[in-house]
């Protein structure tokens, strides 16, 4: 254990509730009117994860969401596609036959998604098998059974084996921050998470918990912070569960700029999982 809190002391504490809450409110109260605008939600639809995570998924629906992001390749010059498609390990393959959109990653949850609860050897074989189907990404969830026990080894060792079966490709890793509640566990399972060699931590399952909120990503992007100041290495963010508006999405996007800075406003460091997000973006920016 003794490395573990070595680790966590080297990061600020977490804020309490009430302060977090209003230094939160605050930023996005301050910042909101300036950063609503429609360069920021064209950014901001080139950040999506398009997802289809349901379980009445088809091959059929899944190809007409691929088709769809395939369509608007090229109609609106101005507005970047989205950054990814995102669907179980299952219809990888098809996503991948089907995409022809320049630039749009494949990516895949895995891992006994959304509860991680399965043997070890499944969620990497389950990973590997994600990725040889062609996916660039993989989204899995951190061990909370394991977190909660403060048996962090394991859920240290399970992450990076996930990270091996990866290969080339990227890891999200997870942390189901309305079932950690406290910013606290947010912090600590932001450390494991990253110094396990993910390459993004991401909110929220959208499965059975509360998603998304400013407060928990608040508190990851001042881990991700410290972490890039302690060790060089950028570590990404991504927002999901629950975010369905423009409006919703641009205070996200205060809180990245704010607290992590430009240069974490690309694509390949900020990500909002979705599968609504897009059409509400469009249909604010208009023709």
């Amino acid at each position: 254990m003794d490395k573990y809190r070595e680790s966590f002391d080297k990061f600020p504490a977490a804020l309490p509730d009430a302060e977090l809450t209003e230094s939160v409110t605050r930023l996005i109260d301050e910042k909101f009117d300036e950063n609503y605008t429609a360069d920021v939600l064209k950014f901001l639809h080139g950040c999506i994860d398009l997802t289809s995570l349901t379980s009445i998924d088809t091959k059929e629906s899944i190809w007409k969401l691929v088709e769809s992001v395939n369509d608007f390749e090229g109609s609106r010059p101005d507005l970047p596609n989205v950054a990814a498609i995102c669907t179980y390990p299952l219809f990888v393959e098809t996503v991948k036959q089907a995409l022809t959109a320049d630039r749009v990653k494949i990516a895949s949850v895995a891992g006994g998604f959304p509860s991680g609860q399965t043997f070890p050897e499944i969620k990497i074989a389950e990973t590997g098998m994600a990725v040889m189907e062609g996916a660039e990404e993989i989204d899995t969830v951190l061990n909370l059974g394991y977190f909660f026990e403060e048996n962090y080894e394991d859920l240290t060792a399970e992450i990076e084996e996930i990270k091996e079966s990866c290969r080339s490709a990227q890891l999200k890793v997870i942390l189901e921050t309305g079932a950690l509640a406290s910013a606290e566990n947010i912090r600590k399972a932001s450390i494991l998470a990253i110094y396990s060699n993910a390459d993004f931590i991401k909110t929220s399952t959208g499965k059975g918990y509360p998603g998304a909120t400013p407060e928990a990503v608040y508190t990851m992007c001042r881990v991700i912070r410290e972490y890039k100041q302690l060790h060089d290495r950028t570590v990404g963010i991504k927002v999901s569960g629950g975010i369905r508006t423009a409006e919703e999405a641009v205070k996200y996007y205060i809180i990245v700029k704010e607290v992590l800075g430009e240069a974490w406003l690309t694509p390949e460091y900020f990500r909002i999982g979705a599968s609504t997000l897009r059409d509400d973006i469009l249909r604010k920016l208009g023709k």
